[in-house]
């Protein structure tokens, strides 16, 4: 606690013109007794920080200029799923995601084994959470909470709980609570795990003794965590794109809330193989001009228990599907052809301080 007494003197000084005094509203003070009362909280401590809560939660952007952009008139697709594919799955997302399983391929491999989810559907997880670490958040995660937490919204309790468990962990990570960025919902890190998240879901994957998902591979371990306590299947496919009749889907319920047995879709067919026997999801994305329909596994169910979307869970399977695409054309070649010409290149025997080793010309 002293580490974060400390550092605290420096963040306030500045935001004293610029801050709110919530110290002494009634459902704030109860809020710091319990926290003293049930985890030994320094009520002093916790005074403090309330009584400097910054208006503007937003985090300050490091370009003051604006340029003025040349855009074109481009006429896209207006149906719900195309706006949110747009959103989703474009602005580079495919290859920055292949970069990512290139460059953290070890640790993604380890991921699989110790968890069982494939290395795509993390990567994209990483990717449409935070564009690969490249946005992290852009609201100071206390202050922001605070707001939520004691304005008067519809979800106070639900905040107040998220509040709570995030000044535990500022606690037990030793991290200073006003320098911490994250989402209008309070998401930390490259993961965007909500505070109540971490101490159940989130890993120290990379073993240096600390949690912190704004690092790749601490997100990396705690999303495979995460799908694999909410009860991912190892090795079962996810989703697969279905036929039907016509060009809009009616009579039957759509969304991860249903299941059927495929036998009884008639004439709802699969586009490819579909190794999966299990009952089904109909997942319905309505574009302009018609739906789509897919069925869902067990595992795609799995994937909306990170967001409650079906939308969201079909993001994170085609972004995943493309990334792997991407990643298998780009550099699976690459090393295949590498190890093949280690395999063929001429070997000679050397006896090197007494230990005989393999050389190759």
């Amino acid at each position: 606690m002293h580490i974060i007494k400390v550092t605290l003197l420096i963040f306030l000084t500045p935001l004293m013109l610029h801050s709110l005094d919530y110290s002494n509203k009634q459902e704030v003070k109860a809020f710091i007794k319990k926290m003293h009362k049930k985890y030994n909280y320094n009520e002093a401590y916790l005074k403090k920080l309330f009584s400097h809560v910054r208006k503007n939660t937003r985090v300050p952007s490091k370009s003051t200029t604006k340029k003025a952009l040349k855009t074109k008139s481009i006429s896209y697709p207006k149906g719900e799923w195309d706006i949110y594919a747009r959103l989703h799955l474009e602005n580079n997302q495919t290859q920055l995601g292949a970069n990512f399983m290139h460059k953290y391929h070890k640790e993604l491999q380890r991921a699989y084994q110790e968890y069982g989810v494939p290395a795509e559907y993390i990567t994209a997880i990483i990717g449409i959470e935070s564009y690969y670490g490249k946005n992290r958040g852009r609201y100071y995660v206390f202050d922001q909470l605070t707001h939520l937490a004691f304005d008067g919204g519809k979800r106070q309790k639900f905040y107040r709980h998220e509040l709570q468990e995030f000044l535990r962990l500022c606690y037990r990570e030793q991290l200073e609570p006003r320098a911490i960025k994250g989402s209008a919902s309070g998401a930390i890190g490259m993961a965007q795990f909500m505070p109540s998240n971490y101490k159940s879901l989130a890993v120290d994957f990379d073993k240096d003794g600390k949690i912190r998902l704004s690092t790749p591979l601490d997100a990396i371990g705690s999303i495979a965590n995460y799908f694999k306590k909410n009860g991912w299947r190892k090795d079962e496919p996810v989703s697969t794109r279905v036929s039907y009749e016509g060009d809009r889907f009616y009579g039957l319920k759509t969304g991860y809330s249903y299941r059927y047995h495929r036998r009884d879709l008639k004439n709802i067919r699969p586009r490819e193989y579909f190794p999966y026997n299990k009952k089904v999801m109909l997942i319905k994305l309505k574009k302009e001009k018609y739906d789509e329909l897919w069925y869902g596994a067990h595992n795609f169910y799995v994937i909306t228990r990170y967001n409650h979307s079906s939308y969201y869970a079909m993001a994170v399977h085609q972004l995943a599907q493309r990334i792997k695409k991407s990643y298998l054309a780009q550099y699976n070649k690459k090393e295949k052809a590498t190890k093949q010409r280690l395999c063929m290149a001429p070997t000679y025997l050397e006896n090197i301080n007494g230990t005989w080793k393999i050389n190759r010309l």
